[in-house]
């Protein structure tokens, strides 16, 4: 049998497979996805109306023996930004889903009963469409520990949480990790695609790949020797991302972008209670440790956090997050962050447009600074809904609009992650001409002394890094260059996919994201930073910097530079 696909319509509650187009062969995760949206899906659809289409594509590496290879694009039209979005996540759904054959899920439509909730059950004799009402209303980690009930123990699990349910544009979509507990801890968090999901009134996708092997290159010697290559080049190398990114608070503070009080300053007086190094030093006295979130996984950058009795807390406590919910809410430990983190994985939010949101909250004299108390009661409030909790889980814009503050740091409807645009101004261009809005997943660079003529070209290029990353489902982690993962699509393919060709393949996902959202309405006009960052500087006295690129630096982003000869083509890394 060969690979095949799922849609589902909720409007007639029906699930079928069809085989998997051969024209799409060598697409997955994020490229299968912008394709699928742009040829299928009305660009100018309402988000959470019956056109919009919800996107499950696991990378074309996933399911295979190739290391950290399992990661899950969750895609649509985003109802924060308007456009394409593409959000991933580790955990196992997407191993599960290609060790069964299917390359991706499509659910389309909207059922007429918009209180029901149904189940999506994916298994190797086919999918069954299912009404749940029993799961109405649950948070994720109590929605899987019921679950775990009447599933087999090597289920995975793709859910929402009642923020998604209740269409709140900053919520998630939550992937099981590969413990036996299966914790929900994985988030396709940016864009708001569980509102997305929860329109489609789907609250859960139930994955069971039963015996199901995995998937083996049609090329198989030259595929078990790349894997063995890429795994013994990582393991013997320096390990970069052995504690996660959690560490990088430091560093930040260093380059002033780690943002404090809504970004007023870059640095805050907290880092070193905030510092991932202090959740590191804990693991001893605690429990906890660093664990892979995925089968194959051999970077294990993902904490475990435990409180101080020993408890577990929360898992993968990122950078982000302890930034956006702590640094920038002057919310002073890590400890307390972690709280909050968990919340967000329950309800079913993105960490970063919450705590954006919850900071111009702050700002504008909703809640006094650092109060974490106060922040979880409006996390957690977001469950049964009230005026201000639902204001910050729709994001950032709906915060500052309903507070009618004017410092409201968003790019094309999203939060600004924790990387500045106005010490890091290439990154700033990434978050303007980025398809996926402010997002530094898109394409992060991190180099503070780039002039404005060279800024495009190294946007673009970590734009094209990133573009290839989402679509094999490799982790970035990995620090993997475009040249391995050409090699890897080789051999899997059991064709050669030339430098030139495997490039066009990156371009034309970056190329068919801008089309979609040409359609959807974005112009050159809409790719600005919001004033706050034009006019409000950061950074040391004598240097403190705005994010002042012309129009005309930023729109040369959009003609293709890289070759196939360039260095870009064998750095690994993305960022």
């Amino acid at each position: 049998m060969g690979d095949q696909m799922i849609r589902v319509d909720m409007t007639t509650q029906t699930a079928t497979v069809e085989d998997f187009p051969k024209k799409w062969k060598m697409l997955g995760g994020r490229s299968l996805s912008a394709r699928i949206l742009l040829e299928e899906c009305d660009a100018a659809c309402d988000p959470l109306g019956p056109d919009n289409i919800l996107v499950l594509a696991p990378g074309v590496l996933s399911g295979t023996a190739a290391p950290t290879s399992g990661r899950m694009s969750v895609g649509g039209k985003s109802p924060l930004t308007g456009g394409i979005k593409e959000a991933n996540a580790g955990g196992n759904p997407a191993q599960d889903m290609m060790k069964l054959g299917y390359r991706v899920i499509l659910v389309t439509g909207q059922p007429a009963d918009r209180e029901a909730r149904y189940a999506l059950d994916v298994t190797a004799d086919g999918v069954t469409l299912k009404e749940v009402p029993d799961c109405k209303g649950m948070w994720n980690y109590a929605l899987i520990e019921h679950l775990a009930k009447s599933y087999s123990a090597k289920a995975s699990f793709v859910s929402i949480g009642p923020a998604g349910e209740r269409m709140l544009r900053g919520a998630s979509v939550a992937c099981t990790d590969q413990d036996e507990v299966r914790r929900p801890a994985r988030h396709a968090a940016r864009g708001g695609l569980g509102a997305v999901m929860g329109a489609k009134g789907l609250k859960y996708v139930a994955v069971e790949a039963g015996k199901a092997s995995a998937r083996h290159g049609a090329d198989k010697k030259a595929f078990t020797k790349l894997c063995k290559s890429l795994s013994k080049t990582y393991l013997d190398g320096p390990k970069p991302m052995q504690y996660g990114t959690a560490p990088s608070c430091d560093m930040a503070q260093m380059l002033n972008t780690f943002p404090y009080k809504n970004r007023i300053e870059g640095q805050s007086p907290d880092v070193a209670t905030l510092s991932g190094s202090g959740i590191i030093s804990s693991f001893e006295e605690r429990g906890g440790g660093m664990h892979n979130c995925m089968t194959g996984c051999i970077v294990s950058c993902s904490n475990i956090v435990h409180d101080a009795d020993g408890n577990y807390k929360t898992s993968a406590l990122e950078f982000e997050t302890l930034t956006l919910l702590g640094a920038n809410c002057a919310v002073d430990t890590w400890d307390k962050v972690a709280e909050l983190d968990r919340l967000c994985d329950e309800v079913g939010l993105d960490t970063i447009e919450t705590g954006a949101a919850l900071g111009i909250l702050m700002d504008s004299g909703g809640l006094e600074w650092g109060d974490s108390e106060g922040m979880k009661r409006l996390i957690a409030g977001v469950s049964e809904g009230s005026e201000v909790a639902d204001m910050v889980g729709n994001g950032a814009d709906a915060t500052g609009q309903a507070t009618g503050h004017d410092r409201i740091p968003t790019v094309h409807g999203q939060a600004i992650p924790a990387w500045d645009p106005r010490p890091l101004k290439a990154t700033g261009v990434t978050y303007v001409t980025s398809a996926m809005g402010a997002d530094h997943t898109a394409g992060l660079v991190v180099n503070p002394a780039a002039t404005p003529d060279q800024m495009p070209r190294l946007s673009q290029e970590q734009q094209h890094v990133n573009a290839a990353i989402d679509a094999s489902g490799l982790c970035m982690f990995l620090m993997t260059d475009m040249e391995t993962i050409r090699e890897f699509y080789s051999a899997f393919f059991g064709e050669e996919v030339s430098r030139q060709a495997f490039l066009d393949l990156t371009w034309q996902c970056l190329q068919d994201e801008w089309d979609f959202n040409k359609k959807a309405g974005w112009t050159a006009a809409d790719d600005v930073m919001p004033k706050c960052m034009r006019e409000d500087p950061v950074g040391p006295e004598g240097a403190r910097v705005v994010f002042d690129i012309e129009s005309d630096v930023i729109q040369a982003t959009y003609e293709r530079m890289i070759e196939p000869t360039d260095e870009v083509f064998t750095k690994g890394g993305a960022g």
